[in-house]
């Protein structure tokens, strides 16, 4: 057990002592993690299905063009609660679905068919081949872009919807058995009905919910709500016992989940936008197939991503891909630490001097493990604090803060710093504990070079021997006319605990 997983299984029996009275603790391994339940709209203690085991599913990317940098956030959100739940000593089966055939332009069921424009777009025939060639291409590119971001992508699995076309058919066919289902005039439809339970993920009004459905209103509805399951399309899909088509977008994330993690979960993820029609249609659907309730423990939404406090979208034209990042110059992992910096249910805004910020903030930490060669021992208050940030809902701008503070107490020393940092990027997965070139060459460009007092010349050593004499006879004055002498000669001054440091700049 690690000092950090420690402190979470401290702040766990604490949690528990207050909610239960003092009765006996659970001997799981379960940490003192708090989230705020989309479901019940509170915050509650995390305890999973399994003790050891945790199930995460998050709703992933229709696959038609590049993620841009708002989708993005919403998986290294995921990242940060997987981190969590393993530093707390869980075990994590995470679940990304990639949506590879049809699916429509807004995720609250109506527009035009995102993979038929895309086909449209690059020229290519509608065909189920070449939608699997298109979402496979776009596929890679995302998961690129997931690994450039520090997520561990090996470690989580990746279902197509296609993959699962049979699953998916089984689970109607459940649904049709124990009277769920109906036949309308272009397929099969869930019936709202029956559900009782239906927008209770938000306490939706129903009144103004939109319709749960691929396609517009049909009179063959017997409510409003009611969504497909099935799409019938004489021309294009898969043989189904109600005739050719395709699977209804929402029935794809119910298959996926039950081949991959079962009929009930842990925790699934995804964007505010989803949670009033995909993820209530889920539940209706899976619970009612299953019979077993909760389908889902923990509803975990995150919110916007706006760029100058605008929606993202195409209409706008304020599209902005990782790829556009990277040729700016800024590295990968600024961006991740710029999306720490807000609380994920917070709407966040983009802007590039926010970036430029983070890739500073980014580039100091950097810096600072570089020259530290040594790991020293744990910070035990700023762990504790630390600990107690991240399990009290993701907190990461709390736990940022608690990080800077370590950093800038002079009571920490730098090697017992560097334990505490290396520490905490278990959890904010800035990579800190490996090298990296291409950030060094970046805090060198922006900060200089550090350089020893023998490989400059003695014009500037003495220099810098006449301004600390100047600083200690607190001639600040003068202290200053020095220092800009040396920086005009290409050098700066970093006063450091151990006394002036010379950089070299370039």
């Amino acid at each position: 057990m690690s000092f950090i997983q420690g402190i979470f299984v401290a702040l766990r029996n604490a949690i528990h002592d207050l909610l239960n009275g003092g009765s006996p603790r659970p001997e799981e391994l379960s940490a003192p993690i708090v989230f705020h339940n989309s479901l019940s709209g509170t915050r509650e203690p995390f305890t999973p299905h399994s003790p050891e085991r945790v199930t995460m599913y998050n709703c992933g990317p229709t696959a038609y063009d590049v993620a841009h940098i708002g989708n993005l956030r919403s998986y290294v959100f995921a990242d940060t609660v997987r981190r969590t739940l393993l530093t707390a000593g869980y075990h994590v089966h995470q679940v990304i679905n990639i949506t590879d055939f049809g699916h429509l332009s807004s995720d609250g069921d109506y527009g035009d068919d995102k993979m038929t424009k895309a086909l449209k777009r690059e020229g290519k025939e509608l065909t189920l081949k070449n939608m699997r060639l298109l979402a496979e291409k776009y596929t890679e590119i995302f998961i690129s872009d997931l690994s450039r971001l520090n997520v561990d992508t090996a470690a989580i699995q990746f279902p197509r919807a296609s993959d699962y076309i049979a699953a998916q058919i089984s689970i109607i066919q459940m649904l049709e058995e124990k009277g769920f289902a109906y036949r309308g005039d272009d397929g099969m439809y869930f019936d709202t009905g029956r559900f009782p339970a239906y927008g209770k993920l938000g306490n939706i009004n129903l009144e103004g919910l939109k319709e749960g459905a691929r396609v517009a209103a049909t009179s063959a509805k017997r409510n409003p709500t009611d969504f497909l399951l099935w799409k019938l399309d004489a021309k294009m899909g898969w043989d189904s016992p109600w005739g050719k088509g395709f699977p209804g977008w929402h029935i794809e994330c119910s298959a996926m989940i039950r081949e991959t993690l079962g009929w009930q979960i842990d925790i699934h993820t995804g964007g505010i936008d989803l949670m009033p029609t995909h993820h209530n249609n889920e539940i209706a659907q899976s619970e009612s197939a299953s019979g077993k309730k909760p389908f889902t423990r923990y509803w975990l939404h995150h919110e916007f991503l706006n760029i100058k406090d605008e929606k993202i979208s195409k209409s706008v034209g304020n599209i902005i891909n990782l790829s556009t990042v990277l040729e700016r110059g800024y590295h990968p992992l600024s961006l991740r630490y710029l999306y720490l910096t807000a609380h994920y249910r917070s709407p966040m805004n983009f802007t590039w001097e926010a970036l430029d910020a983070a890739q500073t903030a980014f580039l100091k930490l950097r810096k600072f493990v570089d020259e530290v060669a040594a790991l020293g021992s744990l910070p035990s208050p700023y762990v504790q604090r630390f600990a107690a940030k991240i399990s009290d809902d993701l907190d990461t701008p709390g736990a940022l803060s608690v990080m800077w503070n370590m950093l800038g107490d002079k009571d920490v020393s730098r090697e017992n710093a560097r334990a505490g940092l290396i520490e905490f990027d278990k959890v904010l997965g800035l990579n800190l504990a490996q090298a990296d070139e291409h950030a060094k060459d970046l805090y060198r460009k922006e900060f200089g070079v550090p350089v020893g007092i023998h490989d400059v010349p003695e014009r500037i050593q003495d220099l810098l021997t006449q301004r600390e004499a100047a600083r200690m006879e607190k001639r600040w004055g003068d202290a200053d006319d020095l220092r800009q002498k040396i920086e005009s000669a290409g050098y700066a001054v970093e006063d450091t605990q151990d006394g002036p440091r010379l950089v070299a700049k370039y």
